[in-house]
């Protein structure tokens, strides 16, 4: 009972005490252990022993077949702003998240004004596509000739690739929930793509920015997770699964999953993808905080046009402002 009481009497982790999303680890996979809290470490029991991991330097965590997580480190990982993702065989699920890394609501606020008007809304749909084939230039491309083009470039990265590792490309096959139906370098482009949405699930969300305002999918509580993990599809997810396969078929999905992490990890693509989500959402030349110090609580109220006016007061009487 101690303990507990001692748990929930600590102060909440501010932005001040955090790791910025850009230098946290990509994502750390467990399987078949518990998982509890020890001060501000996470810990992962299992016969072997205990290991602690510091929460505040965990980007994802992915919780596979077998593992059971406390009530005391889902509270940690909330305050940290780690996602938590459960996996397995038959996909992922994207069950919880942390809170996001800063106060501000500066960049979910641009991301909705791009999202809700059509033409902005096809501009970052175009960025994006540049983003990913940098050699060509997409202005003018309606969203039909956007998507032909992208189907396009993957199944040419496909055959190059199957080309460069000497394997055997049939065509990309995935059943949803039954991960051992594809070949070998299916099954590592479904792992690689499922780690992927997680690592990208936690940016956006460490970021104080909306999963389902996408600007290429649509319709999903993820839409935008989707679009940014798509961004490095080609050019990290595929080519690393065609690399794993063509070393051999046995634990290709275990074998992606270490492979991709170390790649995350030697590219720095964490902070390479929160530079891509505010060039994309922010007006240029605005920077990351727009003016505003995102470890800072700072709550304001929407007046006439653009402008602000000071929270915790009573606006009924101008000559009189009355704190609440």
């Amino acid at each position: 009972m101690s303990a507990t009481h001692s748990v929930g009497k600590r102060a909440a982790l501010t932005p001040r005490h955090l790791t910025r999303a850009g230098e946290r680890l990509s994502f750390v996979y467990l399987e078949r252990c518990t998982i509890h809290r020890d001060d501000n470490a996470i810990t992962a029991d299992d016969a072997d022993g205990t290991l602690h991991l510091p929460s505040a330097t965990i980007g994802t965590l992915l919780l596979g077949p077998g593992t059971r997580i406390t009530h005391q480190a889902m509270s940690l990982l909330g305050e940290t702003g780690a996602g938590v993702v459960w996996v397995g065989e038959r996909g992922v699920r994207f069950y919880a998240s942390g809170r996001a890394l800063t106060r501000s609501s500066a960049l979910v606020e641009a991301q909705a004004a791009r999202w809700a008007n059509q033409r902005s809304r096809l501009t970052v749909a175009r960025e994006m596509y540049r983003l990913r084939f940098p050699d060509e230039d997409p202005a003018g491309l309606t969203r039909h000739e956007l998507l032909g083009r992208e189907g396009t470039r993957v199944q040419k990265c496909y055959r190059a690739q199957a080309a460069r590792t000497g394997i055997r490309w049939q065509g990309r096959q995935y059943t949803p929930g039954d991960f051992a139906s594809g070949d070998a370098v299916n099954q590592g482009i479904t792992a690689a793509a499922q780690c992927m949405y997680g690592v990208a699930h936690a940016v956006v969300t460490s970021l104080g920015c909306s999963p389902g305002l996408g600007f290429v999918h649509s319709g999903h509580e993820l839409s935008f997770v989707l679009d940014i993990a798509d961004l490095y599809k080609t050019e990290i997810g595929i080519p690393l699964a065609f690399d794993v396969a063509a070393e051999g078929e046995e634990d290709v999905g275990s074998r992606t999953r270490r492979a991709l992490r170390d790649r995350i990890n030697e590219t720095g693509l964490l902070d390479r993808c929160v530079t891509d989500i505010k060039r994309l959402l922010l007006p240029e030349g605005a920077g990351g905080g727009v003016g505003v110090r995102e470890d800072e609580d700072r709550v304001m109220l929407r007046g006439d046009g653009s402008r602000e006016v000071a929270s915790g007061r009573n606006h009924g009487d101008a000559d009189e402002a009355v704190i609440w």
